[in-house]
Parts: C-alpha cells; sequence; structure tokens
C-alpha cells in the first residue's frame, strides 16, 4: 500500500493538467435523458495520476442533488412514477460521514468507500456510470442506475436492479445501452471476484488530512465546460 499519508504532506502539481493534492473540484452527474446537469458535489483532491483520480467528499458539504418539482425527495416517489414526474434541483448538505471516491480513466464505473462513526470501515460502493470526462473544473459522468455493494469478506451483491429496469421502461435508456450497462457491470464483478484494484489497496485506512477546508459549491456549478479531456 502506497504511503497516504505522506502524498498528502507533499502536494505539488506534477504537471500535465493534474490536479495536486487539496485542490478543490467538482464531481458532476448529468441528467438523465436530459440536458444540464442535477448532481453536483465539491470534493477535495487526494490523488491524482494517469492511473487513478481520487476525491473526498466531506461531511457538510453543500451539494446539489435532483428532487421532484414539487420538493418531494426522488426516492420517496413510487418506482412506477419515479421517472417521469418533472424534476428540478436542490441544494443540500452531504450529512453523515464522508465519501472517498475513486475513478479509472476509461473504466465504466467510480469505487465509493463508506465509513461508519468512527472510522469502522463499511464497505466499498461500485457506481456504474459513463467514463468520466476531465474538465478545468473537476470531472463529468452520468449515472447508470445499476451499482454494487462489496464487503471486506469479499462478498458482494447488486443494488438498484428495480431502478434499472424502470428508467428502461422510462424511456431514459434504450435497450442496447442497457445491455452496455449490464457488460460493464459483469465486467466490475470479475474485477471484485479476482480482487483487482482498487479492493486490495488500503484505502480503506486512508484518512482526510484535517486542515483541509470543506469546498464551497459555486454559483455557477452548473457551468458548460469549454473543453474536456482525461
Amino acid at each position: 500500500m502506497t504511503d497516504r499519508t505522506s502524498i498528502l504532506a507533499g502536494g505539488t502539481d506534477g504537471g500535465g493538467g493534474r490536479w495536486a493534492p487539496g485542490s478543490r473540484i467538482l464531481w458532476r452527474y448529468r441528467t438523465n435523458g436530459g440536458d444540464g446537469f442535477h448532481i453536483c458535489r465539491p470534493v477535495t483532491v487526494v490523488e491524482d495520476s494517469a492511473e487513478l483520480l481520487a476525491v473526498w467528499l466531506a461531511p457538510g458539504t453543500e451539494c446539489v442533488r435532483p428532487v421532484l418539482a414539487d420538493g418531494t425527495p426522488v426516492h420517496r416517489e413510487p418506482l412506477a412514477t419515479r421517472y417521469t414526474k418533472p424534476r428540478t434541483v436542490q441544494r443540500d448538505r452531504w450529512f453523515g460521514t464522508g465519501v472517498l471516491k475513486l475513478a479509472r480513466p476509461g473504466e465504466p464505473w467510480s469505487v465509493w468507500l463508506f465509513w461508519d462513526q468512527g472510522w469502522r470501515f463499511r464497505n466499498w460502493y461500485v457506481n456504474l456510470e459513463q467514463p468520466q470526462v476531465r474538465w478545468a473544473g473537476g470531472v463529468d459522468s452520468e449515472d447508470h442506475y445499476l451499482d454494487l455493494s462489496v464487503y471486506p469478506d469479499r462478498s458482494w451483491r447488486w443494488h438498484d436492479e428495480d431502478e434499472f429496469a424502470q428508467a428502461q421502461a422510462a424511456g431514459l435508456m434504450s435497450r442496447e445501452q442497457a445491455e452496455g450497462v449490464r457488460g460493464a457491470g459483469r465486467a466490475a464483478v470479475e474485477v471484485i471476484e479476482k480482487w483487482g484494484h482498487p479492493f486490495p489497496d488500503g484505502w480503506q485506512d486512508w484518512r482526510p488530512d484535517p486542515a483541509w477546508p470543506i469546498p464551497a459549491l459555486p454559483g455557477d456549478w452548473d457551468r458548460t465546460p469549454a473543453h474536456v479531456t482525461w
């Protein structure tokens, strides 16, 4: 395992458009089946290399999340109408413990680490999504509904298969796109069963620098990037 403490104590950008540890960027998701963005989370860069982008979502961070037009949280709407009723976005705070997010270039998923209070590691969460696109202010993707939880004993399970099916029924994902997501899910399972990166890398023992401030949510959080790359 790399010494994460020494990485954080360094903190100079080696060039090549990489963000230095401690940089504050935006982690965003585009609206499914629409224009613009419906999720935005200001995060702090932990590590940024040609192989991995690691960021920290701190407790109390002001974020943007989707809600129904009347303000109802999306998860409280019955599944049959969850993806057909009008929506808007709402500013809110990230409560509970923070989340460490890991993304590798070109992979159609990111891996999130969750802890309970007292830094008791709970699980990894594999969020299936479009490969992320970098821009000057952060990274953008589109969520693909289907996810997996992975536990310290190397067991795993699927999440949100009902939402994945409903999104297809609502016309937010074509059959071809759904087949691609299923293929990405199978590829993720292969990585899990072989215990490939990032699962053996010791990230569950990482801790954020206590000197890091909580990143602010900018007023133009939904701006369109002028240039994108990885």
